[in-house]
């Protein structure tokens, strides 16, 4: 028990002096996973480096790279001058139309990071050119991809319908599906009221004289219109069609993908990528990555599974699922949604075998507790908007994200249990 209260200690201190402190937090939380694996652990070097997530660093900088790239030679640009063009100058609507696209994909099978990944630079550089303000945005593609994540056909919705099953529970894959759309839905709803597009909002980035109409549009750094198509541009859009389809349709890595096709681009046109690497979000990679390998050390003391177990086991079996979500909730917002759901879901089979709660209502409260806090900038979703953000504005982001995480895990899994589990009584 002392490793389990020495590691959760560790995490206090590590936000107690990132906020107190100009200190990066991911700095801090690999010296503390070192310090706190090998000396209250008893973990060697290579198991606390194992929580690395080496897959998480390669999307990050493979998306930041190729997007920068994409951003220096106006491809960006271009795709949102059609995008423009297609809405009719109508601004106000593209955060709803960026929902429903991620939702979408997701819904038909897209993993959400790959939608996430995909769609976030390009709505968020939409954002800056049209006065829309980009927490607004990036929120509406994170709950848009994880409004259709549930589907029966999608990734979150197999796992959890095959962790259901495995457990002996009575599922329900459309009850799932519309419970987690509906949840988000209406997350979007109050997001859009609080982070309005006109520059009120808490966590605008945008300029002071921004407007939510049409903004004209600058020419990028070759001095051509956005609508200009050259060959630069022209592979740079095959590029990014290669990531869609491979991330998309073949379930291909994003970040191996997205790195692919910069290297690609670069090797066409290396005179016109000086300066693109620098552009990736360093300083994010070591935030998202440093706290997840501290996470890892964590998990690997059984500090994870203890706090599980201690909720599950509590005499009120109610009480106990709530604790359940709130547990799920907090989890995930620092490591995988996957990994949660299928650690979770199992805890509660023997409150359900009580029979007094519903079971798909309480498969539905811990899903959707689950994914609901991935806009976290520790998340692999909130990550990537983080990362798309410009530069001097990242910082002013990152403590809005950081806020908004922290309200949604504080209240999200509460209403969750509200909403599905407390009905089925």
């Amino acid at each position: 028990m002392f490793a389990h209260i020495a590691s959760i200690g560790g995490l206090i201190i590590m936000f107690a002096i990132a906020t107190m402190l100009p200190i990066n937090m991911g700095a801090i939380a690999l010296a503390a996973a070192f310090i706190v694996g090998t000396v209250f652990v008893d973990m060697p070097v290579a198991a606390i480096l194992a929580g690395f997530p080496g897959d998480l660093f390669v999307t990050l900088v493979g998306i930041t790279y190729l997007f920068a790239m994409a951003q220096n030679n106006g491809t960006v640009d271009l795709l949102v001058h059609w995008g423009v063009k297609a809405t009719g100058r109508r601004t106000g609507v593209i955060p709803w139309v960026m929902f429903a696209v991620a939702a979408t994909l997701t819904s038909i099978g897209a993993v959400s990071p790959g939608a996430v990944a995909i769609i976030a630079p390009i709505a968020l550089r939409f954002a800056v050119q049209h006065g829309i303000n980009p927490m607004l945005m990036g929120l509406m593609v994170i709950h848009g991809a994880q409004a259709g994540g549930f589907s029966p056909i999608s990734i979150f919705g197999g796992i959890t319908n095959q962790v259901v099953e495995r457990a002996g529970i009575a599922g329900n894959q459309t009850v799932m599906f519309l419970a987690s759309l509906g949840f988000n839905f209406a997350i979007a709803v109050v997001v859009s009221l609080v982070f309005r597009s006109d520059g009120h909002g808490l966590g605008n980035a945008a300029p002071a004289d921004s407007n939510p109409g049409a903004k004209p549009m600058a020419a990028d750094a070759g001095a051509l219109t956005p609508g200009t198509l050259t060959p630069e541009r022209a592979l740079t859009l095959a590029a990014l069609l290669a990531l869609a389809v491979g991330a998309l349709a073949f379930n291909l890595n994003v970040g191996f993908v997205a790195m692919t096709a910069a290297v690609v681009l670069a090797l066409c046109f290396p005179m016109a990528q000086k300066g693109t690497v620098e552009k990736a979000a360093w300083s994010t990679v070591l935030l998202i990555c440093g706290v997840i390998t501290y996470i890892g050390v964590l998990q690997k003391a059984g500090t994870i599974d203890w706090i599980g177990e201690a909720a599950s086991q509590l005499g009120q079996p109610l009480l106990a699922v709530l604790l359940l979500c709130y547990v799920a909730g907090i989890v995930s917002s620092f490591a995988s949604s996957t990994g949660v759901l299928g650690a979770t879901i199992p805890l509660a089979v023997p409150l359900l075998a009580q029979g007094e709660l519903s079971a798909i209502g309480v498969v539905a409260a811990i899903a959707v507790s689950t994914t609901i806090v991935d806009a976290s900038p520790f998340s692999t979703n909130g990550a990537l908007v983080l990362a798309n953000i410009e530069a001097d504005k990242r910082e002013r982001f990152l403590k809005t994200l950081l806020i908004y995480a922290a309200v949604v895990t504080a209240v999200g899994p509460g209403l969750t249990w509200l909403a599905f589990v407390l009905p089925g009584l």
